[in-house]
């Protein structure tokens, strides 16, 4: 339990261990505040390998506070393509321009300050404020509450405030002053490559190995206790990426919602039968040549799964504004048209001949 558990005893083993365990990762190298930010918000929802290339394009092209601010949103969001869940560099840029207005342009080293900004919560107030600034405070993510209730063999539900709180306040008296960053990332750490979330943990690899209670107790697979989540909704979609020679047509979407602002393929709810897409292209005010059906693709949100029917179609000659929808050489909407992940599975198509 939480309560009659001393954590003094974590902290030296964990440090050592992280001394000679922790990965080299691009973020690390150079820990200025702006590039811890932008790396922890890139991290949310998204894997250690998967963000590397990334940060290291969305940092050179915009290297600080500064750049983020101004930068064009349909830029903005082209380097974040394939990231997912959008509104993370959206609320980024705000409070970027934040910082620009009210901090000269760099992120306070102040913990209370941080967590005024757009987007930015405990979790990551607390990393900037540990690791780029080394102020005390805590920085608990889902890897942390793992382990510290594993080792303590806490059957709280980490998915309440209250447990998070609490943990946070447990951390904060025994983190060590001068290495908060290092502690903090430890524990991280720990988690990601350690007291694995899924899958079995390494425990003979572990610093905590010896008073670790969950392994003790043998209830490793039971902690932590998570409430389950509320059942997905499911979202039937046909999907059409619409060709001639050289060009696409794309469409945006609307400023607000779900992928808010991005480009698409045209599509529409349900999963039509190719007359049935047929018949769709037409009402678009396009002609359609010919129609290929395209493999099935599966696209999850956090609380919609879109399942989707595609189909490529090759339509007679376009003017610009035939369609109503957006008449885009191909290649121009592969550098500057942001095409949300949601559909990766057909991008592929948009240089498709027909035969």
């Amino acid at each position: 339990m939480l309560s009659d558990f001393d954590f003094s005893v974590i902290i030296e083993p964990l440090l050592a261990w992280f001394d000679k365990n922790a990965r080299v990762l691009p973020w690390r190298n150079d820990p200025t505040p702006y590039r811890v930010w932008v790396s922890e918000i890139m991290l949310q929802q998204t894997r250690v390998e998967a963000v590397k290339p990334y940060f290291e394009r969305f940092t050179t092209e915009l290297p600080d506070v500064h750049a983020l601010a101004e930068c064009e949103e349909e830029r903005l969001l082209k380097l974040w393509e394939g990231l997912g869940y959008y509104n993370r560099v959206r609320n980024m840029q705000e409070a970027a321009r934040t910082v620009v207005e009210e901090y000269d342009g760099i992120l306070p080293a102040d913990y209370q300050a941080l967590l005024k900004l757009k987007g930015i919560g405990s979790y990551t107030a607390g990393a900037v404020s540990s690791i780029a600034y080394q102020i005390p405070v805590p920085a608990v993510d889902g890897n942390v509450l793992r382990v510290i209730t594993r080792v303590s063999a806490d059957s709280s539900d980490i998915m309440k405030q209250s447990v998070r709180k609490k943990i946070e306040s447990i951390l904060l008296d025994v983190m060590p002053k001068d290495r908060a960053g290092a502690f903090n990332q430890a524990l991280m750490e720990l988690g990601a490559i350690v007291c694995v979330p899924n899958g079995q943990p390494l425990c003979a690899k572990c610093p905590w190995n010896e008073f670790c209670r969950a392994r003790q107790e043998d209830i490793i697979g039971q902690i932590p206790v998570k409430t389950k989540q509320k059942a997905r909704r499911i979202e039937e979609k046909t999907v059409f990426v619409i060709r001639q020679q050289h060009h696409i047509i794309l469409n945006k979407r609307g400023k607000k919602g779900l992928l808010a602002g991005m480009y698409e393929f045209p599509n529409t709810e349900g999963s039509l039968t190719e007359e049935e897409a047929l018949e769709w292209i037409k009402k678009q005010n396009l002609s359609p040549l010919r129609i290929a059906r395209l493999e099935p693709a599966k696209h999850i949100f956090s609380h919609v799964e879109w399942h989707m029917t595609g189909y490529v179609v090759w339509v007679d000659e376009l003017e610009e504004d035939k369609s109503g929808l957006l008449y885009v050489d191909t290649e121009d909407a592969r550098q500057n048209y942001p095409i949300p992940t949601a559909f990766g599975a057909y991008v592929k198509y948009m240089n498709t001949e027909m035969n």
